[in-house]
C-alpha cells in the first residue's frame, strides 16, 4: 500500500496508507460515530463536499450491497478509517470498500489514529483538510487549505437535487409532494409505501408544487448552508408560500429550511450531529435517532414563529424538532427513515399522513 497523508489546515499531518482510487482530494473534515452503514453513509448527498472519518475502527466487513446505497453515487470527497477489511463478508457478494471507492474516484486513508483525530475535532470544531501522497507539497498543500472556502460556502443543493418533476403512482390514497434538497433512497421508500409521491426540484416556485395537486409536502434532507443565499430566494421562498397552503414535514435540512421560512435562524455545530445512535428526548421518552448534519435550528430565534420546540438533543440540548402551534406543519432534525440506524420514529411518516388527512397534528 502506497503512503499517504490526510493533511489538516491548522498543520496537522497524519500518516497512512492510502486506498480507493489513486487522487489527492479536500473538503471539511467531519466524523460520525456509527458502527455500521457506511455504505450509506458514503452515498448519503447531505456528506457532499466532506471528507468523512470512521469513529469505529474496522470498516468493510460486509462488503457493498445494492439495496444500502442511499443515491446512485458516493458523495463524500473522501475517506478516512482506522482500518478497512480486505476479505469482507461473501453475503454481499465480497465487494470490498476499496473497489467500491475506486469505482467513483474517491480515495480513503487507513492506518489513521482516529479516535485522535476526532477528540482534536470534537475539541476544536470541523477542520478544513485534504488526503494527499505528495509528502514534498504538505507546506503548500497546508496554505491551499487555509485559503479554500468551505464547501458549505456553495450550493451543495444545487449539485445533488433532481433537475426536473418526477411522480410515482404507488395506488395510494394521498398524493404528496417532495422537494428534493439531496433525498435519500430510504425516505423515498417510506413515502412510496404509504403515498404516490411528485418529487420536485428544490427550486421549484410554490405555485407549481400547488397546481400539482398534492396534499402535502415534505421538504428532504441536504448538504450544506439551510441559510445558503441561493436556497434564501428559491427553497426558503417556496416554503414560506406553502405554509398556509399545505401541510408540511420537514426532514433534517427541511427541518432547518423550515425554521428559517417561518422567521428564525440557524446556526452551525461544533462538530455536528452524524451517527446512527444519536438520543432525542421527545416528552417522556428517549428514542436513539441517526443523525447527518453540521447546522441547527436557534431555539432562541423561533420566539414570535408560531415554531414550538418538541424535541431536543440529549447531548447537546440543540434542537431535534419543532412543531407550528397553529398550522399543520412539523419537523425531525434526525432521520425517522434511519438508513442507517434504528426504525423507531419512521411512525413520523404516519403521522404526515394523518395530518394531511385532518388537517392538524
Amino acid at each position: 500500500m502506497a503512503k499517504g497523508y490526510l493533511v489538516l489546515e491548522d498543520g496537522t499531518v497524519f500518516e497512512g496508507e492510502l486506498f480507493g482510487a489513486e487522487c489527492e482530494t479536500s473538503g471539511e473534515v467531519v466524523f460520525t460515530t456509527g458502527m455500521c452503514g457506511y455504505q450509506e453513509s458514503l452515498t448519503d448527498p447531505s456528506f457532499k463536499g466532506q471528507i468523512l472519518v470512521m469513529t469505529y475502527p474496522l470498516i468493510g466487513n460486509y462488503g457493498v450491497a445494492d439495496e444500502y446505497y442511499q443515491s446512485r453515487s458516493i458523495h463524500v470527497r473522501g475517506l478516512v478509517v482506522r482500518e478497512y477489511c480486505r476479505e469482507p463478508s461473501p453475503m454481499y457478494g465480497g465487494r470490498t470498500i476499496d473497489d467500491f471507492l475506486k469505482t467513483f474516484g474517491i480515495p480513503g486513508i487507513s492506518g489513521i489514529d482516529t479516535r485522535d483525530l476526532v477528540i482534536k475535532i470534537r475539541t476544536g470544531g470541523t477542520v478544513k483538510g485534504a488526503i494527499t501522497s505528495d509528502a514534498e507539497g504538505i507546506e503548500d498543500l497546508v496554505k491551499r487549505l487555509r485559503d479554500m472556502p468551505a464547501p458549505s460556502e456553495s450550493n451543495l443543493v444545487g449539485e445533488v437535487s433532481c433537475k426536473e418533476i418526477s411522480s410515482t403512482d404507488n395506488g395510494k390514497e394521498l398524493t404528496v409532494g417532495l422537494i428534493d434538497c439531496g433525498t435519500k433512497s430510504g425516505i423515498l421508500r417510506d413515502l412510496n409505501a404509504r403515498f404516490n409521491v411528485v418529487t420536485f426540484p428544490y427550486d421549484t416556485p410554490s405555485d407549481v408544487i400547488v397546481d400539482s395537486g398534492v396534499k402535502g409536502v415534505l421538504i428532504s434532507n441536504g448538504p450544506g448552508d439551510p441559510a445558503h443565499p441561493e436556497i434564501a430566494k428559491t427553497t426558503v421562498r417556496t416554503v414560506s408560500d406553502l405554509s398556509t397552503q399545505l401541510p408540511m414535514f420537514g426532514i433534517c435540512f427541511g427541518s432547518q429550511l423550515i425554521g428559517i421560512a417561518m422567521g428564525g435562524s440557524t446556526y452551525k455545530l461544533k462538530f455536528g450531529h452524524r451517527g446512527c445512535n444519536q438520543p432525542v428526548k421527545n416528552g417522556n421518552r428517549v428514542y436513539i435517532t441517526s443523525q447527518n448534519h453540521g447546522f441547527a435550528v436557534d431555539e432562541h430565534s423561533l420566539d414570535g414563529t408560531g415554531l414550538i420546540v418538541n424535541q431536543v438533543n440529549v447531548n447537546d440540548g440543540s434542537v431535534e424538532g419543532v412543531v407550528h402551534r397553529d398550522l399543520p406543519i412539523f419537523t425531525s432534525q434526525y432521520h425517522p427513515e434511519a438508513s442507517p440506524g434504528p426504525c423507531d420514529t419512521s411512525y413520523l411518516f404516519d403521522w404526515f399522513g394523518r395530518m394531511i388527512k385532518e388537517g392538524k397534528l
